[in-house]
């Protein structure tokens, strides 16, 4: 999964993101508004973290054009802890609401919520076959046995699981799992895929020819 942090503290912007990062996800930063709107228009983000209070364009105003062309869920951060704001936020097209200082266990949570519902998933268990993945303790089962993977190996199990039955592309796959830093033209995808249909069963994720991977 592949997130964007938009955010001026830069203490906070650089412990958040290697919070995410050490949970498994691909993550991007901006610390200004301009910046975060080019990425986010530019990119197809599993979620944005977004705050309020931002040099150039502020949190509100990037909801508002992101809005205008993308559905990328939102979790906005503020140290605002009044009620209208929360709701300007929420009525402008935020999907959630974290108020600073926060507990990170709480953004994570709220992230995978966010991103199960932008999937039209509505429970952390996603059973497929033998296979098994909890998203709240991101970890994968199969026949009953916990499987270890490695974060990026459960990135790649967690969002086919989430598309599960669509045909997804490699350039998706890199997209949402690799950051803007990563050589995307690496075979970093065909070794992770490999690992995973060793740990997991050869018919887990089934190639496309042409089109790419899919689950059933």
């Amino acid at each position: 999964m592949r997130i964007l942090i938009v955010e001026d503290e830069p203490d906070l912007l650089t412990s958040l993101a290697q919070a995410l990062r050490e949970e498994g996800y691909a993550v991007d930063t901006a610390d200004n508004g301009e910046d975060g709107l080019f990425d986010a228009e530019g990119t197809d983000y599993d979620a944005i973290v977004l705050d309020v209070m931002l040099p150039g364009l502020d949190g509100w105003e990037i909801l508002r054009r992101l809005r205008r062309i993308k559905k990328t869920p939102v979790l906005m951060l503020t140290a605002r802890d009044q009620t209208r704001d929360r709701v300007k936020g929420l009525d402008i097209g935020a999907d959630d609401y974290v108020v600073k200082p926060f507990d990170l266990e709480e953004v994570f949570a709220r992230l995978r919520a966010i991103i199960r519902r932008g999937t039209n998933i509505t429970t952390n268990r996603i059973e497929i076959g033998d296979v098994l993945v909890d998203t709240a303790a991101r970890q994968v089962s199969f026949k009953d046995k916990l499987v270890e993977l490695t974060a990026r190996e459960y990135s790649l199990v967690e969002f086919m699981a989430l598309h599960r039955g669509e045909v997804v592309t490699r350039t998706q796959l890199y997209e949402h799992l690799f950051d803007e830093n990563e050589d995307s033209f690496s075979n970093l995808l065909d070794v992770h895929v490999s690992n995973v249909r060793k740990k997991l069963g050869a018919e887990f994720i089934v190639t496309r020819r042409g089109h790419g991977y899919r689950i059933a």
